[in-house]
């Protein structure tokens, strides 16, 4: 199992149709690169070339395998797991910003929000068109304005305590097909404490917070 280990963030770019300035703003933060399959051309076309490429490579173009360097690619031939997957479970690094994996098909979309609930590799941050997700740590102090939403997403049962909501969470019982916690609000700084997997899900004009957080 090749791995790439950094010290610094690492932005990693997936097949999915992606606005230049999503890929402006994870790199602003997290400046080593790697590629899930086809967003190894995403990388290229935009003047980047992945440390690392994972996936089945049933993606990736004749001309990428050709530009990078053979020792940055590295096929997975096994199917149990999504490309996304993949390449989280072999990054080590601070954070992850992920681009590439939303707005495209929604099959794939939800495939990534399932790994991000299952705390696959590093703390893992989602870049989805107006909005970022990650999954919420135990405990996490976000600096926000008040006014901002931010919305709890439960994939699995889940519960949590928190400071500085809208709408109280303290007691409630989360699940998918039950309770779920969208749009709530800041009033300012917040603290939440969570159990089970907890989908956080706030406007990505707050990545630099939440990538300080995390």
């Amino acid at each position: 199992m090749t791995r790439l280990a950094s010290r610094q963030p690492v932005t990693l770019i997936g097949g999915a149709p992606l606005d230049p300035d999503d890929l402006t703003q994870a790199l602003s933060l997290a400046p080593v690169v790697a590629a899930a399959d086809g967003g190894a051309d995403t990388a290229l076309a935009n003047g980047l070339v992945p440390q690392a490429v994972w996936g089945d490579f049933d993606s990736i173009s004749a001309r990428a395998r050709a530009e990078i360097p053979p020792g940055n690619l590295h096929p997975v031939t096994e199917q149990d797991s999504t490309d996304f997957e993949k390449c989280l479970s072999r990054i080590d690094a601070p954070l992850v910003i992920a681009v590439g994996f939303a707005g495209a098909r929604h099959d794939h979309f939800l495939a990534a929000l399932s790994t991000l609930s299952r705390r696959i590799g590093p703390p893992c941050i989602l870049i989805a068109a107006e909005d970022i997700i990650t999954l919420c740590p135990p405990e996490i102090a976000l600096d926000l304005p008040p006014g901002t939403r931010l919305s709890l997403f439960p994939m699995g049962p889940a519960s949590g305590y928190a400071q500085g909501l809208k709408w109280p969470i303290d007691g409630l019982d989360f699940a998918p097909d039950a309770r779920i916690g969208t749009s709530n609000a800041a009033t300012g700084p917040v603290l939440l404490q969570t159990e089970g997997p907890m989908l956080l899900i706030l406007p990505r004009a707050h990545l630099v917070t939440l990538a300080r957080a995390l």
